[in-house]
């Protein structure tokens, strides 16, 4: 049996950007006034820096970040905080991740250097909406962008060694039920992964508008084809005849053939529609 504790390490992204959004009680009120209504319906929520992209970039890119992560890890636990990341990507995780965070934190700088001016040019985008009190200081807003991962080995049963028999017995009976659980967790993920991708390439293959898709079509698959090797990590026998079966299917073929071509088209989601039996 695989030892998931020792093939795979647990890893906690942290990030946090600015959201630049205040509630405008005022307009709120007169919102609710100019509409008759006789108590308070709803909220305004004013975005500060509408109109402005600078700060949008940022944001854009920690959704990248935590897009990326997700795909490379597995789910650990049923808050989404804490991932499985299989030992044999730790280093190229990691790389990555230094990467994305420089860029971040550059990208933040940048930001909190124009900061001010981006300030001004709001009095003139928002009108009357307009109130310089609402802007935090630039030093203030750096505090507001964060990024943190940590990497956390993945307990084990025998933890509990030093504790009484007893209880010793009760906690890892316990512990036990949650690995186990977890792990299923994990897998029924990487399974649901394979699905999806499957489902979507049958449809859009072979729906109505088969001949309209983007080539993230092919290229996710593939992508996906080479992370199982390594999310797999209970070494499922089933799974790994599904993604060598999806992998020898797709590999090879151009996004653009498969619009071109009717009968590669075909043949593609035919063989990829008789995988959804393995799954």
């Amino acid at each position: 049996m695989t030892n998931i504790a020792s093939s795979n390490v647990l890893v906690e992204l942290n990030i946090s950007v600015w959201s630049a959004r205040k509630l405008d009680k005022s307009v709120s009120k007169e919102i609710d006034v100019n509409k008759g209504t006789t108590t308070k319906a709803g909220n305004y929520n004013k975005h500060l820096l509408a109109g402005s992209d600078a700060l949008s970039k940022i944001q854009k890119h920690a959704s990248e970040i935590r897009d990326w992560h997700m795909r490379q890890t597995l789910p650990w636990s049923t808050s989404g905080g804490i991932r499985l990341l299989p030992m044999v990507q730790f280093f190229d995780y990691k790389q990555e991740m230094d990467k994305h965070e420089q860029l971040f934190k550059e990208r933040v700088d940048k930001f909190i250097q124009d900061y001010p001016n981006i300030v001004n040019a709001m009095a003139y985008k928002l009108g009357r909406l307009f109130d310089r009190s609402e802007y935090p200081l630039a030093e203030e807003i750096r505090n507001r962008f964060k990024i943190s991962y940590t990497f956390l080995p993945v307990p084990e049963k025998n933890h509990f060694d030093n504790i009484n028999n007893q209880m010793r017995d009760e906690l890892k009976e316990q512990y036990e039920k949650a690995y186990n659980d977890r792990v299923s967790f994990a897998m029924t993920s990487a399974w649901d992964r394979l699905h999806d991708t499957v489902k979507h390439m049958v449809e859009r293959l072979s729906g109505e508008d088969k001949k309209i898709f983007r080539d993230t079509l092919v290229t996710n698959a593939l992508e996906l084809t080479s992370m199982l090797t390594s999310l797999n990590i209970t070494k499922d026998p089933k799974l790994e005849q599904a993604r060598q079966s999806l992998e020898k299917v797709i590999v090879g073929v151009d996004a653009q053939d498969l619009r071109d071509s009717d009968s590669l088209r075909k043949d593609v989601a035919q063989k990829v529609s008789n995988i959804m039996e393995l799954i």
